[in-house]
């Protein structure tokens, strides 16, 4: 699970359209365009809502990781 997080996060930075790293940039780049380019801030917009919910499960997973239970020969 820890590898696909970092896989997919290290991939939001290397597509076409930028992921921001922030709200405040997402929302500067929206008042810059003053309208136009609205497809590509959709998909930044996109970007980053999926960067943050990664960032999420990453978060918890790392909060739980001291309490991993295992079931069987599957750990969770």
């Amino acid at each position: 699970m820890k590898e696909f997080l970092e896989r997919e996060l290290f991939s939001l930075n290397r597509g076409l359209v930028a992921t921001p790293n922030t709200r405040e940039d997402l929302e500067a780049f929206a008042k810059a365009n003053g309208g136009s380019m609205d497809i590509v801030l959709m998909q930044m917009a996109i970007n980053f809502g999926y960067k943050i919910a990664l960032e999420n499960v990453q978060e918890k997973l790392q909060e739980q990781s001291p309490k991993t239970k295992v079931r069987g020969t599957i750990e969770i």
